[in-house]
């Protein structure tokens, strides 16, 4: 089965609180739950053709409540600054004090529905004010054994600027820090910017940064102790999975540990990584990890190719460069750290990313994630508060998110609220969803890229083509990125018929999986199938066909009489 992940934020995904006010609180914008997210709601999101859910901002992290305002981004704080790995946000309960049970009961529901629960581990940051008070009695805290005289030791869990204060050239009120702890994105100074990561200090896995970054390893630092355990309590919970943040910040060697005593005692957890340098990519894979983003690669080309008038065309070497190792990257056009697709920083609406999410969800076996929202055609066009109007759906800020507000409809999730755009869009992205997880010749099965065969009728800057087959069954994806609608002649080489090991036919039917329309002769879509419909399908024979302005097709290639 392929993996199709769909990543929620529970803090806004059920809030529905329509007041929006900047810099608003908790009380005056409201704020989602876990009990809110019903099996209706899992349903629903089933349905669209996902397998996993990614909740996002579940462990306990800092919030303008709970910590210093002066190190807490926004109100309701960055899910990436931890304050206590063995708890849960309190932001997300109904019952503050039985939030973790609030908690299991979600995964419990999400499993009841055959989804499985994802949620975030941040390894290599913590919130400056790391405090747990939920730790098991066996766990010492983070820190608590810490010699701060140390600027290095793989005995302590931080690492610290001796004899200097916490000092950032920008206002922090009055909070003090001494010695200073060395800030979250590798900041060795006690001043750091409001760029910085000024709100989180880097955790210490034994890496000398100050000696060249010698490795001391041995014996086991006690930070990597400390994370085996925190992950085991974590799997204990139910949790099927972890999206690692920027995983390739903590040396290779920790996960390289770490992973298989996951595995042995969870074999059904999976890691993705957060990795952003192609030249780890394999040395990552082999620590374990089984998924890895594929941000650099595959999203930045899909985007440039919707909004920036990239060529269609250099789709090919961008899975190229990955192709040994393609069925392990996770492919998604919206994440939190992105700008929504509708947004005006991107294309202005979702349905202008319809042939790249179709190259994304179909091209390989790999994962796709969408993020929530995405299916509507979310903007991301508020200024909430510390966010700022950036094109992105903030995740420090206590908001209501208007699309998604329309689709649940106060708890009913039945898209009422939705106007046609928005419901077309849904509907696109649950055929298309749905397709990518049931059928084999996109599951398991072999692609053959067929823009290098393409001549006439066929422009490789605004167009893309490829085939999909596994066993008898056919697949042929043909995409236009243009603005216009378009007509394209599609030719397949006699050397897919041998790659494939495809049959060649002269009559066959051509049946659009996402219009649910045949291909007729003329290269017109109809809705009933008769002799019209029987195309040629035999090496070098054009196939034509009319594409509309950014649509695409999966045709269903197949050898019978109507």
């Amino acid at each position: 089965m392929k993996t199709i992940i769909y990543q929620m934020f529970p803090r806004w995904f059920t809030n529905y609180n329509a007041t929006r006010k900047r810099n608003g609180t908790k009380q005056e914008n409201g704020c989602g739950t876990f009990k809110a997210i019903t099996p209706k709601a899992l349903r629903s999101i089933r349905d669209l053709g996902v397998t996993h859910v990614w909740y996002t901002g579940v462990i306990r992290h800092a919030t303008a409540e709970y910590n210093h305002p002066g190190i807490t981004k926004g109100l309701a704080g960055s899910p990436y600054a931890i304050t206590d790995y063995y708890d849960v946000n309190p932001d997300l309960a109904e019952n503050i004090d039985n939030r973790m049970n609030e908690f299991e009961l979600l995964i419990e529901r999400t499993h009841r529905v055959g989804l499985k629960a994802i949620i975030d581990f941040v390894p290599n940051h913590v919130s400056r004010q790391y405090k747990s008070y939920c730790k098991p009695q066996h766990v010492r805290d983070l820190g608590e054994d810490d010699n701060p005289e140390w600027a290095f030791s793989p005995l302590n869990n931080f690492y610290y600027l001796p004899n200097q204060s916490f000092a950032p050239n920008f206002d922090i009120g009055d909070y003090s820090e001494s010695p200073a702890k060395v800030t979250g994105n590798d900041c060795f100074s006690a001043q750091p910017n409001e760029n910085d990561w000024y709100e989180t200090v880097k955790l210490n896995y034994g890496v000398f940064y100050q000696k060249g970054m010698e490795k001391q390893f041995d014996p086991i630092p006690n930070t990597w102790h400390k994370m085996l355990d925190i992950l085991l309590f974590w799997s204990g919970k139910g949790v099927d999975g972890f999206r690692v943040d920027m995983a390739e910040m903590v040396p290779v060697e920790f996960w390289s540990w770490l992973i298989p005593k996951i595995k042995k005692e969870y074999p059904q957890v999976i890691f993705i990584a957060e990795c952003y340098k192609p030249e780890c990519y394999h040395a990552y894979l082999q620590a374990g990890f089984d998924y890895l983003y594929d941000k650099v690669g595959m999203y930045d080309y899909l985007r440039g190719v919707t909004s920036k008038n990239w060529p269609v065309e250099g789709i090919t070497q961008v899975w190229q460069q990955t192709d040994d190792i393609r069925h392990r990257m996770l492919y998604f056009l919206e994440n939190h750290d992105e700008q929504r697709i509708a947004s005006g920083f991107y294309c202005g609406r979702g349905t202008c990313a319809e042939p790249a999410m179709i190259v994304a969800a179909t091209l390989g076996t790999n994962p796709v994630m969408i993020y929530a929202g995405q299916e509507l055609g979310e903007k991301g066009m508020d200024s909430e508060g510390y966010s700022g109007m950036d094109g992105r759906t903030t995740i420090f800020d206590y908001w209501g998110i208007r699309s998604i507000q329309a689709w649940a409809n106060e708890g009913k999730f039945d898209g009422k609220g939705l106007d046609e755009e928005q419901n077309e869009l849904r509907s696109f992205y649950k055929k298309l969803l749905n397709i990518a997880r049931q059928n084999k010749a996109i599951t398991v099965g072999k692609m053959y890229d067929l823009v290098y065969a393409q001549s006439q009728d066929f422009n490789k800057h605004e167009q893309y083509a490829y085939i999909r087959k596994s066993g008898e069954q056919i697949l042929l994806m043909v995409l236009n990125f243009d603005d216009k609608q378009v007509d394209v002649s599609i030719t397949i080489p006699q050397e897919a018929f041998d790659c494939l090991s495809m049959y060649a036919w002269d009559r066959v039917t051509a049946f659009d999986m996402l219009s649910e329309r045949w291909l007729n002769t003329n290269g017109e879509f109809q809705e009933t199938m008769n002799e019209k419909t029987m195309i040629c399908f035999t090496p070098n024979t054009p196939i034509k066909m009319h594409l509309p302005a950014w649509k695409g097709v999966i045709l269903r290639i197949e050898n019978k009489l109507f």
